[in-house]
């Protein structure tokens, strides 16, 4: 096997991979019941987590690169780009897809009606067992043992959709009583996969412009991740540097 790559951003090691290698990966943790955790770093995972840089050090803790930011960061650094952009609502189907057989998978987090439907998406058009879910409003808050819960449902595979950083944290401190081989920090994927919110148009996402559409959709959610937060990632970019 070809020696991993990583690019550092603000001290986050982060893995410069394609979605083909990485699904091959994660898929062998899964059939050799191997845990993995993968999160999806962009501008606001740098700012935001920072409290996770003391598990990266944990080879079972995988971060990929997920936006345009992260690849300027990588050019102003080291004077080079990710092979490829890695986010969540991309690649979490492209990992189903390339399984021999179909996972079994929790969700947890989103609005009620959003995980339903998503739930729904995820057998009927990705072709996976949808084991369990529970909600992040009512559902988790009342949750008396979401751990057992989970582990009862014998998942392969536990999306979590909190947004950062707060899914980021429940993934670290949950994941050592979770018996599921992979956790994935999957933030808006949810709502895309049950139509509560819309994908930019193709050619948006083909310039590295959906950044951009969502701003325009959600501008009051938005506006301070896009304009404040990243100027607080490049300050922390050149003081890391």
């Amino acid at each position: 096997m070809d020696k991993e790559k990583f690019i550092l951003i603000s001290q986050f090691p982060v893995l410069d991979t394609n979605r083909v290698n990485l699904a091959e990966r994660l898929l062998s943790n899964i059939y050799h019941q191997k845990k993995s955790v993968l999160l999806f770093a962009n501008t606001n995972f740098i700012v935001t987590c920072r409290f996770i840089l003391e598990y990266t050090k944990d080879p079972s803790v995988l971060i990929v690169s997920d936006g345009v930011g992260m690849d300027i960061a990588a050019r102003l650094l080291h004077g080079t780009s990710f092979e490829e952009n890695l986010n969540g609502t991309d690649f979490t189907p492209f990992l189903f897809q390339s399984g021999t057989r179909p996972l079994r998978v929790f969700l947890l987090g989103g609005k009620p009606d959003v995980i339903q439907s998503a739930g729904k998406f995820v057998e009927e058009k990705l072709g996976q067992v949808i084991v369990g879910w529970c909600d992040g409003y009512g559902g988790l808050r009342d949750a008396k043992d979401i751990e057992g819960s989970i582990n009862d449902a014998n998942p392969d595979v536990v999306l979590v959709a909190l947004g950062n950083p707060l899914q980021e944290k429940w993934i670290i401190e949950h994941r050592d009583k979770i018996n599921a081989s992979l956790l994935i920090g999957v933030g808006a994927l949810f709502d895309f996969w049950s139509g509560d919110k819309a994908r930019a148009p193709r050619m948006v996402q083909r310039l590295r412009l959906e950044w951009l559409y969502r701003l325009f959709l959600e501008p009051r959610r938005l506006l301070r991740r896009y304009t404040i937060d990243i100027l607080v990632f490049l300050r922390q970019c050149y003081r890391y540097r």
